[in-house]
């Protein structure tokens, strides 16, 4: 794992925080397919679902994954590029169809994912000419998850990308999804991680993988502890945010736990909503703001994408001047 000092410009706001004027460089790594969510298809997949938020706050995203040679494949290249994307190291496989995920919503729009198998993004293997030009370049966050880690493929090209790509943080959005995940591949990807994001049910999950209690598992009573305990074990790890939803988020940073609350807001669907947390999250933070203000901006970007169907909803006017009131620098968005 190798990090780096980005050669930015910075000014100051009013409130004494720094403002890069450099777009923040992102790569994210996983899955891209589309949730058939009605019976209406939908970009999705958390990678491609935070690079796109990443990009309508003004970052720089490009996302590592593969499609099919089909007419999914082109549309959601053609999508991802029309939000902001850079589709450069998306890889076309020449056998597996592009992934589709059906989503059935429940109660709250809480979302149950039937996430097919032996598609594109469960074979993203680069060839060495990609690899050369992803660590040629410099980015200010590497961002990777869980899920993609189903097949031995992913598995091979992330820790090669670990070890060499050249990133100032790693983040890790846990976002496990029930039959497609271990104990040693969450436990493997934390010893690579800088910042973590995780919600409730997967930071109960860790606490009791760590504690070796998976079998008699119970919620968990004090958060504060939980941090203590991933920062013990893993050092490298600077930031912990938990989301919890309608509870709006925890955070811990340098021995400092913190919470802060959200808005309620009537759910049309949960999906994508911890992707536009995490862009929220990540924008901020990356940005030169604390921990808190990032986790504030991460609860309204999360709350409004549940307030609204689909992953990645157009930004309204008003939650742009929301976003404004906090603070939050928006002057590298295109327009």
């Amino acid at each position: 794992m190798l990090s780096l000092m980005s050669q930015y410009t910075v000014l100051m706001n009013e409130n004494s925080h720094p403002l890069y004027i450099k777009p923040i460089k992102a790569l994210t790594f996983g899955e891209a397919l589309f949730d058939i969510i009605r019976g209406s298809a939908h970009l999705g997949g958390a990678p491609l679902n935070l690079a796109a938020h990443l990009a309508k706050l003004g970052a720089k995203p490009a996302v590592i994954t593969a499609v099919g040679r089909d007419e999914l494949g082109e549309k959601l290249i053609s999508q991802a590029e029309a939000m902001g994307i850079d589709t450069s190291y998306i890889l076309t496989d020449e056998k597996r169809p592009t992934g589709t995920v059906t989503v059935e919503l429940q109660a709250e729009g809480i979302p149950v994912f039937t996430i097919n198998k032996d598609v594109a993004w469960d074979a993203i293997t680069p060839g060495e000419k990609e690899f050369e030009a992803l660590f040629e370049e410099e980015w200010d966050v590497f961002c990777f998850g869980t899920l993609a880690q189903r097949t031995e493929e992913n598995r091979k090209t992330l820790q090669r990308l670990f070890s060499e790509i050249k990133a100032n943080n790693f983040f890790y959005d846990v976002n496990l999804r029930t039959g497609n995940y271990k104990k040693e591949w969450i436990l493997s990807s934390l010893e690579y991680t800088t910042i973590l994001k995780l919600n409730e049910e997967e930071a109960t999950t860790i606490s009791c993988m760590l504690s070796g209690t998976s079998g008699t598992c119970t919620p968990l009573t004090s958060y504060k502890a939980f941090c203590r305990l991933i920062i013990e074990k893993y050092p490298e790890i600077s930031v912990i945010c938990i989301s919890r939803g309608h509870r709006g988020a925890a955070v811990y940073h340098k021995g400092v736990y913190e919470e802060v609350g959200t808005t309620p807001v009537e759910v049309a669907d949960t999906v994508g909503a911890g992707d536009a947390f995490s862009a929220g999250f990540l924008y901020t933070y990356l940005s030169g703001y604390e921990v808190s203000k990032a986790a504030s901006i991460a609860c309204l970007l999360g709350t409004y994408v549940a307030s609204k169907p689909g992953s990645v909803p157009e930004y309204s006017k008003k939650l742009m001047e929301k976003l404004k009131a906090q603070g939050l620098n928006l002057s590298l968005i295109k327009t």
